[in-house]
């Protein structure tokens, strides 16, 4: 687990970042981007204790990119329309994408 102001993370989730310059305030979409597509469910309790439910669904309209099992998941929890977040649009016209090739 990584440790960041308070929150605990799987080590998995940022293998690309450098976790001394992480900040969840000033990297917040890229921190719920990464928990909605990689993230346990762990990670999901940390960023809702962090963030609080408003300002995810805040967060999450406005990410560019998920996969669309995230997206569900978002849209659900939030009791948003998926058509209202900034992604749905790139999830529509890649509806016969595979997301996990290798």
């Amino acid at each position: 687990m990584i440790t960041t102001k308070n929150s605990r993370f799987s080590e998995n989730l940022f293998w690309d970042a450098d976790m001394n310059d992480l900040n969840l305030d000033i990297h917040k979409t890229y921190v719920v981007g990464r928990v909605l597509d990689y993230g346990e469910w762990n990670d999901w309790l940390a960023i809702r204790s962090y963030y609080g439910m408003d300002e995810l669904k805040k967060i999450a309209l406005r990410i560019r990119s998920m996969f669309p099992k995230s997206l569900s998941f978002i849209a659900t929890i939030t009791n948003t329309p998926e058509n209202q977040f900034r992604c749905y649009e790139q999830i529509k016209n890649k509806k016969n994408a595979n997301y996990f090739i290798l």
